[in-house]
């Protein structure tokens, strides 16, 4: 797409999300067995093909690309969408992409890019992301893997291992999928344990490579929702700031809270210019893809937690009740930072 395609192509879909993921809908997906809005994910699916995005024209797709796909990412983060469009839509689709399969793409990408199926990536063990928690040994799965985004609401399990991607399901043997208890109430996340289980090979690249290009990807993403969500941040605080007054006028128009909205709003600026970097570069499979993504993960959940927490500060007692969403906000920062592992550390994958 073009810039003024981008451009409209994100207000289409900001307009959409204004209307039906409001924090009533919200609130509601988080309560229910799913965890997100079944309806929302369909009418995203159906009217803008979101989970298309990424997928070519040949099998099912609109043939657009990762550049597209992290922009609805980034404005399902503005409303703390739960819809598995990262989990499925990003990282499933590319996982099953950067297999060079193309059985398993004629396979398996139609049905996750109209959204009638979602993947889930399983990869973690219980120390992070730097390892794998499942191995295979004679065609069968066995071992744990943590943290998957959607685990328990998916159907197709796409398995990451050190002798490479495997595919299975939700109902095949040996599967036991656990729902986790996690920080942000608005993300579902799963511990799925394999025993025995039979699972089909995916392509024959090097498990190595694979890892660490996911690993981009998903920082990337992760990147792209943080800097949505932290701008909604900084605009409701805006919004707030200039109708709460205090001493005869809004509390906005003194010096020291322009001053601190300043900052905030400097640090959105150059943690966007960051992810929207760090997008392209993944997109692109650039030589500075590596680099471009270190900064965004390092910068963008930085961005993101402390704008998160002069929301909380600047709106005062509201701030801390269960009604208002800013605690909400404040929980997805945190949790972000963690997911995928973090940049403060080397990104180092086992071999």
């Amino acid at each position: 797409m073009t810039s003024n395609e981008l451009l409209e192509f994100r207000a289409s879909i900001r307009a959409l999300l204004g209307k039906h993921a409001t924090s009533a809908a919200l609130r509601t997906g988080m309560e229910s067995d799913l965890g997100y809005d079944p309806k929302l994910w369909r009418m995203l699916c159906e009217q803008v093909g979101v989970a298309a995005l990424a997928v070519p024209e040949e099998w099912g797709g609109a043939g657009a690309g990762l550049v597209e796909s992290l922009m609805v990412v980034s404005e399902l983060g503005r409303v703390l969408s739960g819809v598995p469009m990262l989990g499925s839509a990003v990282l499933g689709v590319q996982a099953v992409l950067l297999s060079g399969d193309e059985q398993a793409c004629a396979r398996l990408l139609p049905d996750l890019a109209d959204g009638s199926r979602t993947a889930a990536l399983c990869w973690a063990d219980a120390g992070g992301w730097d390892s794998v928690g499942a191995v295979m040994t004679d065609g069968k799965l066995s071992g744990t893997v943590h943290y998957v985004l959607h685990g328990a609401q998916s159907d197709l399990l796409l398995v990451l291992t050190d002798d490479g991607l495997f595919e299975t399901t939700a109902n095949a043997p040996g599967v036991t999928i656990t729902p986790t208890p996690a920080l942000d109430p608005t993300r579902g996340l799963a511990t799925i344990t394999f025993t025995n289980t039979p699972a089909t090979a995916i392509g024959a690249g090097n498990p190595v490579v694979l890892r660490k290009r996911l690993r981009e990807i998903a920082w990337a993403a992760l990147a792209a929702e943080q800097v949505g969500a932290a701008r909604r941040c900084l605009e409701m605080t805006v919004e707030y700031t200039a109708s709460r007054v205090q001493f005869g006028r809004p509390i906005g128009s003194f010096q020291a809270l322009k001053h601190r909205m300043a900052d905030l709003y400097v640090l959105v600026e150059s943690a966007e210019s960051a992810a929207l970097a760090a997008a392209q570069a993944v997109a692109e499979d650039s030589p500075s893809a590596a680099e471009d993504v270190w900064v965004a993960r390092a910068h963008c959940p930085e961005a993101f937690s402390t704008v998160a927490a002069e929301t909380i500060q600047l709106h005062g007692g509201i701030a801390i009740t269960w009604e208002h969403d800013a605690h909400l906000y404040f929980k997805r920062a945190h949790a972000t930072a963690e997911l995928f592992g973090t940049a403060r550390r080397p990104a180092v994958v086992a071999s």
